[in-house]
């Protein structure tokens, strides 16, 4: 028997996806809502737990200056409509990878979860270090390629792949 799973859907946030994002958060946001909500649909109708993450910067002067989205308390913050949502579990993060956030890790142990998936915005970014945290952590992970957005092709993707392979990462 199979342990415990959960699907992980990460920084599907308005700033990254609505039509007033930044032009470097060039994805296809109709595209890309679809295929995760497909993938938050099939993990909840199979009984494993959705979570949402959220990279969120505190609401500091420098960083509405220099970052300038994901800012704590601001409408491009937040989950982004498109988005479905089938369960209360929300988890903020201000790393890339989720696992640094105390709240969040301290969540995972006490689940005790053998197997997750990740998706969401970026591969190259938050969504490939999160992989890589759970990975350390001794979970099976999987990543849902037609779930997952990437602003980044040749070797920037090309070594990320290899060091989530090299993690053992399952490539979905």
């Amino acid at each position: 028997m199979s342990g415990k799973r959960a699907l992980i859907v990460i920084d599907m946030q308005n700033d990254y996806l609505w039509e007033k994002r930044k032009s470097k958060f060039a994805y296809d946001t109709e595209k890309l809502t679809a295929a995760v909500n497909r993938s938050i649909r099939e993990y909840s109708e199979n009984g494993d737990d959705v979570i949402y993450i959220a990279q969120i910067f505190p609401n500091l002067p420098t960083n509405r200056l220099l970052i300038g989205f994901s800012i704590k308390g601001t409408e491009g913050a937040e989950l982004y409509k498109g988005v479905d949502r089938v369960s209360e579990l929300y988890f903020e993060k201000n790393l890339p990878n989720t696992f640094t956030a105390k709240k969040f890790r301290e969540f995972m142990a006490r689940q005790q979860y053998s197997e997750v998936a990740v998706c969401g915005v970026d591969e190259c970014g938050c969504v490939g270090a999160t992989a890589k945290g759970a990975a350390k952590t001794g979970l099976k992970v999987s990543l849902l390629t037609a779930s997952t957005g990437t602003r980044f092709s040749g070797k920037k993707l090309q070594r990320m792949r290899e060091q989530l392979n090299k993690l053992g990462v399952i490539y979905k």
